[in-house]
């Protein structure tokens, strides 16, 4: 470990850098950006890593409103990482 964090399990972020702030806003890391910058590969940005994240916990729990509290989003955006998630679940959905 680096000392940037847990791992989150099955995940493909090798990092969970999520607080209060950053579940609901990516603009404010709960780290400095020259720490960032130096334990993060190249390209990686903190939105992608929260969209990860989000992904990861609708494989999980496949639950739309735990998503909504957890990460601050919509009903619509939690909705689509369901889909994303489990397509074969959504596929027969309406849109």
């Amino acid at each position: 470990m680096n000392g940037m964090g847990p791992r989150a399990p099955a995940s493909v972020n090798p990092h969970l850098l999520v607080s209060q702030k950053t579940a609901v806003d990516p603009d404010h890391p709960a780290v400095s950006i020259g720490t960032l910058r130096a334990a993060l590969p190249k390209g990686l940005t903190l939105d992608g890593l929260r969209q990860d994240r989000i992904l990861n916990e609708a494989r999980i729990s496949a639950d739309p409103l735990r998503l909504m509290r957890l990460f601050g989003i919509g009903d619509t955006t939690a909705m689509r990482y369901i889909a994303a998630a489990h397509p074969e679940r959504t596929a027969k959905l309406p849109r």
